[in-house]
């Protein structure tokens, strides 16, 4: 069994009504209601905007701690959401970053108090972007489930100490030990369902508005075309490169001897065979 709320400031008031304030959005009374033979898991989820994520992440610590409860988890981080550079012009470049500060809080707020924390959280938010509340009701199932194991238990051990055949009693005995250990599960988790039914479970998500930071950087660029050398002395480095480059180019050449010859030697045969056919053509004349 379980009851649910979720609102959010999106929802535009009825014409002439006053706007709600921070307070009275996360009032609920789905942390308040209960009895003694009806107990709750009280859960909520509160997202808002805040001035400064860290300032107000240090005061709610304070608040969690002045009403007997405990901050399970907090991490704060800034978030990059776009970065640009542009060329100072003296040998820097100049960095913007957008960037926007988020943190997440689980606290856990004693459930007689959590109507409370609620109602004083209110003095940080700037802007609620949505709240969910969540009662449910599970202790009831998870008792009834340690009675029968605690039930079969006591029926296995009586089983075990009656006389028999020995086999039987080793499957009573196996069967014992199995008992106990789903009753010992069973004990685990209802002590958690207790610790969830007696403090509330709060999770909060904020962030501010989002800013601009600036650095400055040395332009690499910059300083490479800097630190090139001077013209002659590149020219004179060009004019050496490619004499080597044009010696590298002979010895290349020079390792093709055996093409070089055969060229030789075809050109020779070429030259041979026009000159006989020039005296055969003479000789005819």
């Amino acid at each position: 069994m379980s009851q649910s709320a979720a609102e959010s400031p999106a929802a535009a008031p009825s014409a002439g009504a006053p706007a709600p304030d921070a307070a009275s959005q996360l009032a609920s009374a789905v942390l308040t209601q209960g009895s003694a033979d009806r107990r709750f898991i009280r859960t909520a989820r509160v997202e808002f905007r805040v001035q400064d994520v860290f300032r107000s992440a240090l005061e709610i610590e304070d608040l969690v701690a002045r009403l007997g409860g405990y901050v399970a988890r907090n991490d704060i981080r800034n978030e990059i959401e776009d970065t640009r550079q542009r060329d100072s012009g003296d040998g820097w470049r100049i960095e913007l970053s957008s960037y926007t500060t988020r943190g997440d809080l689980q606290v856990r707020i004693p459930s007689e108090r959590a109507q409370e924390f609620m109602r004083a959280l209110s003095r940080h938010v700037e802007f609620l972007d949505r709240r969910a509340v969540d009662a449910q009701l599970e202790l009831m199932a998870q008792q009834l489930a340690y009675l029968r194991q605690q039930q079969a238990q006591q029926a296995l051990t009586t089983v075990a100490a009656e006389p028999g055949k020995t086999g039987a009693k080793v499957h009573a005995v196996e069967a014992v030990a199995d008992a106990q250990a789903q009753r010992d599960e069973a004990t685990l988790v209802t002590r958690q369902l207790e610790d969830r039914i007696a403090l509330a479970t709060i999770e909060l998500s904020m962030h501010q508005a989002q800013k601009v930071t600036r650095t400055q950087q040395p332009d690499l660029d910059d300083a490479l075309h800097r630190d090139q050398p001077g013209f002659f002395t590149r020219l004179g480095h060009s004019l050496s490169t490619g004499w080597h480059g044009l010696l590298a180019v002979l010895v290349a050449l020079a390792t093709l001897w055996p093409l070089w010859l055969v060229l030789a030697g075809l050109v020779a045969g070429v030259r041979l065979w026009r000159g006989v056919k020039r005296e055969v053509i003479s000789g005819r004349v």
